[in-house]
């Protein structure tokens, strides 16, 4: 037990150094190394995955990785490892984290109104990994140490989602100190303006759709008195800036990009997300009637969606029939995880007696999409079967060996089985990739 303690201890070590930052050597150094850009990512990421505000949401997540790395392949560095996330705040913002590490607030997802708009702020937010703007910016402020710049990036989340987070939330420092070392500078947003373009434009997207976002942006700042969203305050744009992006997009022909199914089936999914039940049966049924809001496969999904958080099964049950016979008109519906999970939820309220085959099929036709694991998963154990649990999730963790769910799936089966020791130790990983370490070694020791 010893062994499994010390070995969970190196695993998370960096919660354990002084004010939970990682180790970054000699703080006289004048650089910050990739490995330890890293480090700074991992550990702002423990802080962010224990915060409220991260989105748990397999679909989301999935969707923002599968878009992601869509555009990092075309970046300077397409073999670095990214992880794009999203969090549960309805501010128009997205902030990038040393290491490869990308947060997008819902608000962001809502205000976009095409994929090549969110993937226009999404390569910009490579373009500032890529270029390595914090490490740049530690040369050029030699007289900070690498700790305070670490913290810099532990403080990201409350900072820039909370303008007014006390100064604990900012591990101890000057909120006006530390919000002005966060803003990038002109050159950094213009490199990134620049070479986010360049990823854009490979990545076969409508590069004026960067350009039309901000100006949006700017327009609704007007229009609220200069109560700018996040995403100006963090990503200052000035007239030249904006012209300066229109001055290369105008160089480029105007590509018309049709949006994925899956970007608006996650759009629609936040939607429905912030709205009541009842509300959001009223507001698809109302974009159903008057064809208006997008794609009416993606409302009828909303529609579906809704009526289950609404507990109307029955007619969760209907939709659902009549968003399966317009997905016949639809080659990329025919094969969608999204539509699948959904279908599986519909049958898992309504008990129909295939549902626990249905999942079976499924996960097998879509072995990576994690909503219908956990669905899967979840209805072995309620069927008993937690020996089939234990395998399909030990697959699972080798893919995605950060979520937390999953860890506590495991920890579900291994109880059924009456295995204590690999429970406590399942349980020990999810509370420790939460960043509650001594949650996670209290458990190791109940195993004993």
């Amino acid at each position: 037990m010893k062994k499994i303690t010390l070995a969970l201890l190196l695993c998370f070590s960096p919660c354990l150094y002084a004010d939970g930052l990682p180790d970054l050597g000699d703080v006289s150094q004048a650089t910050i190394t990739p490995l330890q850009e890293r480090q700074i990512g991992q550990q702002s990421m423990m802080e962010i995955r224990a915060s409220k505000q991260f989105l748990d949401d397999p679909e989301i997540s999935d969707y923002l990785n599968q878009l992601g790395y869509k555009l990092v392949q075309f970046s300077s560095e397409p073999g670095l490892n990214f992880e794009f996330f999203a969090l549960n705040d309805y501010n128009v913002n997205a902030f990038a984290l040393p290491g490869g590490f990308v947060g997008v607030n819902l608000g962001l997802l809502l205000t976009t109104q095409s994929e090549s708009e969110l993937a226009s702020v999404l390569s910009h937010e490579i373009a500032h990994v890529t270029q390595h703007h914090l490490a740049r910016m530690v040369a050029a402020q030699k007289g900070d140490t690498m700790a305070s710049l670490a913290a810099i990036a532990v403080a990201l989340l409350a900072a820039r989602n909370n303008p007014q987070a006390s100064q604990a939330a900012l591990v101890g420092m000057q909120a006006r100190a530390m919000q002005k070392q966060l803003d990038f500078t002109r050159i950094y947003e213009q490199e990134a303006d620049r070479i986010g373009l360049e990823i854009l434009q490979k990545a076969e997207f409508n590069t004026h759709a960067m350009p039309e976002f901000l100006d949006k942006l700017q327009r609704a700042t007007r229009l609220l008195e200069g109560n700018a969203p996040n995403y100006l305050r963090t990503h200052p744009v000035t007239s030249d800036r904006i012209a300066d992006i229109e001055n290369r997009v105008n160089k480029q022909p105007y590509r018309l990009i049709t949006d994925s199914l899956n970007f608006q089936l996650v759009r629609t999914k936040v939607i429905a997300g912030q709205k009541t039940p009842a509300d959001a049966i009223t507001y698809f049924n109302d974009a159903l009637t008057t064809h208006q809001h997008g794609n009416p496969l993606a409302q009828r999904y909303g529609l579906v969606s809704s009526c289950l958080r609404n507990n109307e099964i029955e007619r969760a049950g209907k939709e659902l029939a009549t968003l399966e016979k317009q997905a016949k008109n639809s080659p990329a519906a025919q094969h969608n995880p999204m539509l699948e999970t959904l279908t599986g939820q519909v049958k898992r309220a309504s008990k129909a007696p295939d549902t626990l085959e249905f999942y079976r099929l499924a996960v097998q036709k879509f072995p990576q999409h994690r909503a219908l694991i956990y669905d899967y998963a979840d209805l072995l154990l309620q069927s008993k079967q937690a020996e089939t649990a234990v395998k399909l999730l030990a697959e699972q963790i080798t893919r995605h060996p950060s979520d937390t769910t999953l860890y506590e799936l495991q920890a579900r089966s291994y109880n059924q089985l009456q295995q204590p020791l690999q429970q406590h130790q399942a349980q020990a990983y999810s509370y420790a990739w939460q960043g509650n370490l001594f949650a996670a070694i209290q458990q190791l020791e109940m195993a004993k």
